[in-house]
């Protein structure tokens, strides 16, 4: 079997698409994996403005769809999905629209990959944040705003729905769109730890391969892709 290449030997485990198809195809693995493909929406209003959103229906600019699509174009070139999952959340489900065009699926709507509320903090800057004496940022998972959830309270709802859609999907290959809170709890979900958990760009995507009830490390796929912005509930 071939090593690893050394972007895989980090706490954030990074590759660029040719080096995936590289590394797959001489990894010598023989078992069926099953492939979770984690899709961050593309650039909303909010993120441009840096202000968290106030509406589930706020849209995606016309950077978040051209951001859409090449992370359309990017799974098109490695996988074959078998079906395309979103949030209810407008900026995600446009996004799933878009990669779903590319492969003539339906886009399957899953209320529990809802981004993190961000209670009395919605519409405020990003930056407020720092200004609550509440929030640690050794320990920013924790964090609760007044009146919402901390990434915490969002693992509770969404870690045991990757399970349930893992399990149905053994074998088979599943984009899951949503946000960089609910992708930075599925990080941790899945590799057991917070302090790497990473908040993927607009329209980042990370892979989670499993089989047999077991979660392989996850890997983000793409060049740039691979920056961890630390900013979710845009």
């Amino acid at each position: 079997m071939k090593s690893p290449p050394d972007a895989l030997r980090g706490p954030i485990r990074a590759m660029t698409s040719d080096d995936y198809l590289l590394y797959k195809g001489n990894s010598g693995q023989t078992e069926k994996m099953g492939k979770l493909i984690l899709v961050r929406h593309g650039e909303s209003e909010g993120n441009r403005i840096r202000h968290f959103t106030t509406s589930p229906d706020a849209l995606i600019t016309e950077l978040g769809r051209r951001q859409a699509l090449e992370a359309a174009l990017i799974i098109k070139s490695l996988f074959r999905p078998h079906a395309i999952i979103a949030s209810p959340y407008f900026r995600a489900r446009e996004t799933a629209r878009i990669i779903a065009e590319q492969f003539r699926l339906p886009v399957e709507i899953e209320n529990d990959f809802r981004e993190q509320s961000l209670g009395a903090l919605a519409g405020k800057p990003y930056d407020v944040v720092r200004d609550d004496p509440t929030f640690n940022a050794a320990r920013s998972w924790e964090w609760r705003p007044p009146g919402g959830e901390s990434h915490l309270d969002v693992l509770a709802r969404t870690g045991p729905l990757l399970d349930r859609i893992a399990q149905l999907h053994h074998d088979r290959e599943i984009v899951i769109v949503s946000h960089g809170g609910v992708m930075r709890a599925l990080w941790a979900h899945v590799s057991g730890g917070w302090t790497d958990a990473h908040i993927p760009v607009n329209c980042g995507i990370v892979l989670i391969e499993h089989a047999n009830g077991r979660f392989e490390m996850p890997v983000v796929i793409g060049g740039k892709q691979a920056e961890s912005v630390r900013e979710t509930g845009g």
